[in-house]
This record gives C-alpha cells, structure tokens and sequence, in this order.
C-alpha cells in the first residue's frame, strides 16, 4: 500500500491497514480489496458501478469498512451502494471518500448510498470526507443518502468534511416508520472560496417517529455554506432541525429551515445560530498565554469535537 493510499484511508476511515472482518475498498474507480464475513456478503452491481450489501438478521457487534479513495487527478465517477440491513441487528458501517488531487484537472467523486434498515436494529453509519494535493484541480464530493426506516429502527449517521473539498452538495433523504428513529450528526469546514450545500429532507410517516438533525460548521475567508433542512410531521412524531455555524472573515452562511405538520400531534422545532467568535473567548484563552490565532483554532476545535 502507497502513502497517499494510506494516509487516505487513515483519514476517511481510521485504518492503518486492511481491516479485519467484512469491507470494500475502491481505488481510482476498481476494486482495490474485499472481504465478506458470516453474517455480511457484499456482491458487486452488475447493471452499474457499485456493491449490495446485505447484513442477515440478527446481525450483532459487526462492522464493515467500504472506504473510497481516489488518486488520479481527473476522475470522476458515481457509485451506487445499496445496504440491505436485516431485522434485529446491530451494526457499524464506516464509509467516507479520500481524493488526493496532484494535477490540474477535477477529480470528482459522487456516491449513492441508500439504506434499507430492518425492523428493530439499530445502525451507526459514520462518513467522512477528506481531500489533499498540491495540484490545482478542484476536489468534488457529492454525497446522496437514501434511508429507510422501518418499524422500531434507530439509525445514526456522523458525517464529517473539514479540509480539502471544493465543492460538496450533500443530500440526504428519509423516510421515517412507527417507532423508529433517525439521528444525523454534521460537521463541515470550509476555507478559501470552498462551496458547501446540505440538504436534509425527512418524512416522519410513522406513529411515534423522530427525527434529530443536528450541524455545526465553520466557515472561513471567501468560502460559501448552504444549509437546507426539511421535515415532514406525517403523524404523531417528534422533529427537531439545528444548525450552528461559525462565520470568519468574508465567508457567507445561510440556514433555510421548512417544517410542515400535517397532524395536529407532530411536534417539530427548528434552532439556527450564525456568528462570529465571541471576543470574551479570544481574550481568555489569550490571557493563558495563547496568541490570537492559536486560539481562534482551539475554538473551532472545540467548537467542531
């Protein structure tokens, strides 16, 4: 395995080598490894790039790693992965996309990933974005998430970007049945004339669903982050949308909530808060002896854990 391979697969995925039990591993648009285990198979599309992959019920304390790397400056490519998670499992997905840009040309990376989640399991799914190269070609990730779940489900997704990627629009659409739960985590930087769109859309269909959609930012010099959130309140249910972004110098947020109740017991909130550092913090920690900038970077530290 390469540096770049590896430094790739450090970030995206928290591999330092090839991991034990069930995973994929794509490199420049081929299959660069992959292991299947007992309980989880992985089967490659036949009528388009991608994988199924199929998690039996009853599943249990498993993992399966499906990393994407990309080191060809100028590949662009979509991949469709399709989960089928069984009922009664509990189960960790860890996915993410590393591109490695040294050249002039765009390198473009678009995965589509829909869940099919069982009743009654439970499923973390972490994705992390990352991109790196001295090259002037622009990094592009546009991530799509389709979910479905069904009854008593619970699913929570951390997805992470905070260095090296262009341009980024990630979509992410739910449907949300009796006594399940949905959890999005997001965490986004963006620094020089980066762009970044987030578009949630959640349907809460079923009695007693919720939804919790939570996104923290930062956004530096000229760079652009658009916050997009809707949700649905189809029944009785529970939705709440926050988006708390960190502004810095001549960057531009803008958050643009929708929440629609369609039953007289849905219970939908929607929090926003955009802003600067407070001055107060940049003096307190200045006063332990930390210059300006070292401790503006503590605060988006801090801010973005």
């Amino acid at each position: 395995m390469d540096k770049i391979t590896q430094d790739l697969l450090e970030q995206v995925a928290g591999l330092h080598e090839i991991p034990a039990g069930a995973y994929n591993i794509r490199k420049d648009g081929e299959l660069y490894g992959r292991n299947v285990s007992a309980n989880i198979d992985i089967v490659t599309k036949t009528d388009k790039p991608g994988i199924d992959i199929i998690i039996k019920d009853n599943t249990r304390n498993e993992s399966v790693h499906i990393p994407v790397i990309i080191a060809q400056s100028g590949l662009k490519e979509s991949v469709y992965n399709d989960f089928f998670i069984g009922e009664n499992c509990d189960v960790t997905i860890i996915a993410g996309c590393g591109i490695h840009n040294g050249g002039k040309d765009a390198s473009e990376h678009s995965g589509i990933h829909s869940f099919d989640i069982g009743k009654n399991s439970r499923v973390k799914y972490v994705e992390k974005h990352y991109g790196s190269g001295e090259g002037t070609g622009e990094r592009i990730m546009n991530p799509q998430t389709k979910i479905l779940l069904r009854e008593g489900s619970y699913m929570e997704m951390d997805t992470v970007q905070i260095e090296g990627i262009d341009s980024t629009k990630r979509e992410t659409t739910a449907k949300v049945l009796d006594n399940a739960q949905l959890v999005i985590k997001e965490k986004i930087m963006t620094h020089d004339k980066q762009l970044a769109t987030t578009d949630f859309s959640v349907d809460l269909d079923g009695e007693n669903s919720s939804a919790d959609l939570v996104s923290r930012s930062v956004a530096k010099n000229e760079s652009h982050q658009i916050f997009k959130s809707e949700i649905n309140g189809n029944g009785v249910c529970h939705g709440h949308s926050e988006c708390d972004a960190i502004i810095m110098d001549n960057a531009k947020v803008e958050a643009i909530p929708a929440l629609t109740a369609n039953n007289v017991d849905a219970s939908l909130i929607h929090e926003a808060a955009i802003g600067k550092i407070a001055g107060e913090q940049l003096i307190k920690l200045m006063t332990l002896g930390l210059t300006e900038e070292e401790a503006e970077k503590e605060i988006v530290s801090g801010f973005l854990k």
